[in-house]
Parts: C-alpha cells; sequence; structure tokens
C-alpha cells in the first residue's frame, strides 16, 4: 500500500490528567479508537510513524518557551505514548513498519526526515491521528498538503483542549486542504 498512519503527540504530557499541557478527557476518549487503528495497521503491515513532541529542559531559545509550560522533556514519563499504546508499542517497535519519530516543532514534516522516509516507501497518503486537532495535527496537515500527500483524518482519533479549534480545524481539513474527515468504521469504505 502508499498509505502511512500517523500518530501525532498522543503522550502523556497532552492527554494524561496530570500531563503538563494536557487536553484531557477529549484526548483520553480517543484512545479506544486509536489504539484500534494503529493496531489494525500494524496488523496489515502498513506503516505507522509515530511523530512525538521532544523539548530539553530549560531550552529558552525554543518558540514555544513563551507560548507554553514546559512540557514533553527528554527522558520523562511525559514523553511515553499515553495509556496502553505505550505497551503495544514496546511490543511492536521492532518491526520495520512501526517508527518512532521525534519532532520539534508543531508539524511533523519541519525538520524531520518524515517526507523523505515517506517518499522511499512511495507513500503518497497520510492518515492522521492524535492531539491536538487545531495545533500539531493541523500544522501537520498542512505541511503535507503543501508537499502533495493526500490527507484523511479520523474524526474519532483526533482531540484538542480547545473544542471550538477541534471543529474548526476539521472543517479546514476538508475545505481548504481537501482532506477525508471520516469516522474509524468508514476506512474500508472510503479509503
Amino acid at each position: 500500500m502508499n498509505r502511512c498512519l500517523l500518530v501525532v503527540d498522543y503522550t502523556n504530557d497532552f492527554v494524561a490528567d496530570d500531563g503538563a499541557l494536557t487536553c484531557g478527557k477529549p484526548g483520553q476518549d480517543i484512545e479506544h479508537d486509536l489504539q484500534t487503528l494503529v493496531k489494525q495497521w500494524v496488523e496489515d503491515k502498513e506503516p505507522v510513524v509515530f511523530a512525538v513532541d521532544l523539548h530539553h529542559k530549560n531550552d529558552q531559545y525554543h518558540p514555544e518557551h513563551k507560548l507554553f509550560p514546559p512540557h514533553n522533556i527528554e527522558g520523562t514519563d511525559g514523553r511515553k505514548l499515553y495509556g496502553s499504546l505505550q505497551g503495544y508499542y514496546e511490543e511492536n517497535n521492532f518491526l520495520d513498519h512501526v517508527r518512532w519519530m521525534d519532532k520539534t516543532r508543531y508539524s511533523a514534516f519541519a525538520g524531520t526526515d518524515l517526507d523523505l522516509y515517506l517518499k522511499e516507501r512511495g507513500i503518497k497518503e497520510i492518515h492522521l491521528t492524535g492531539v491536538c486537532t487545531d495545533i500539531c495535527v493541523l500544522h501537520t496537515a498542512m505541511d503535507a498538503y503543501n508537499l502533495g500527500y493526500s490527507i484523511v483524518v479520523y474524526e474519532p482519533a483526533v482531540a484538542s483542549f480547545n473544542e471550538e479549534g477541534h471543529k474548526w480545524a476539521l472543517g479546514h481539513f476538508e475545505n481548504v486542504l481537501g482532506a477525508k474527515v471520516v469516522t474509524i468504521d468508514e476506512r474500508a469504505e472510503k479509503i
């Protein structure tokens, strides 16, 4: 297949109740659907990339330093995947089609080798999940669009701490980026 599932920032700091920059319950509510997708893709031997925010302690030069409290600090539990997804990743991270990728900006494409990784595998379509819908998922989708990828967003597998921003981003994906916004059950039907 020429598609890849991208799991954006689904970490303890962004999802757990005590996370440093948590979206809380909305992020927790997507765990089952997100895990279902990940398992399906891993079992089907399709590429899954976990794009995970990486920050360094006391980095006052990073642009987010002035916008948000410290989060996803290297070597902390805040960077681990939320809930049962961490264990599932640890059980399957040896597989060639399962990849962890550190990122230091909102977009999973900014300053990473994601575009090269996808092009080497002939991937033309990315399927987006994770948090936050209106920040990192949105910026990743915008870069994917500008790089010529087709985009699919799983509505029940994205979330934000800002419900208004979440809804706006879902509309933006469809109306401005030409993405397909689908449910989990529509994977087989529409894609």
